[in-house]
């Protein structure tokens, strides 16, 4: 481009207006001002989150672990945050990557529950936090592989291990059939 505008100042003649001349560096411009405007708006947020930060706030890490700030020192740039009661890990304080803000919880009336799609089905029964309160009593007549009084479902570790040799052994089998027959398995 330098080339051709040298070369038609020294003919002597005068360049036309090329619009596109003029639109090629205003767009370079336009992303260079974007790109710092950019990288000056996340530095202020950087700032700001660093600036919230002090022992008691609950932060997440870059890698998704979510504890509260024991204590920093920002002349190492070490965080110890405490993950669990008695459970500390020390991080880099880059690694922090947003603090924690607890939302309140907004009681739900029975209106509320019933305009929302998801909680159709729910009936207002409590769901246990584990599998301890499950009812394990078998039912009548039913018994797991055949043996008297076993739980309804449930195998005993001698039990899952014949399963799985019965089905490594079914899967070698049809493995081999597979390699023998080549309308079945066309690669080979």
């Amino acid at each position: 481009m330098l080339a051709h505008v040298v070369a038609q100042t020294t003919s002597g003649e005068a360049p036309p207006f090329d619009i596109f001349s003029l639109l090629l560096p205003l767009a370079l411009a336009f992303l260079i001002f974007t790109m710092f405007r950019r990288q000056r708006k996340t530095q202020q947020q950087v700032k700001e989150m660093r600036t919230q930060m002090e022992p008691g706030t609950e932060v997440m890490t870059q890698f998704g672990l979510y504890g509260t700030i024991v204590s920093i020192d920002q002349e190492n740039n070490k965080a110890v945050l405490e993950l669990s009661p008695g459970n500390t890990a020390t991080v880099h304080t880059q690694a922090l990557s947003k603090v924690v803000t607890q939302e309140p919880t907004v009681a739900h009336d029975a209106d509320a529950t019933a305009d929302r799609g998801d909680l159709d089905a729910y009936d207002g029964a409590a769901v246990p936090d584990d599998a301890s309160s499950l009812d394990r009593t078998p039912t009548a007549g039913s018994t797991a592989a055949g043996t008297p009084g076993a739980v309804s479902g449930v195998e005993t570790p001698e039990e899952t291990l014949e399963r799985l040799d019965r089905e490594q052994s079914t899967r070698e089998n049809r493995d081999a059939r597979d390699a023998r027959d080549p309308k079945v398995n066309p690669d080979n």
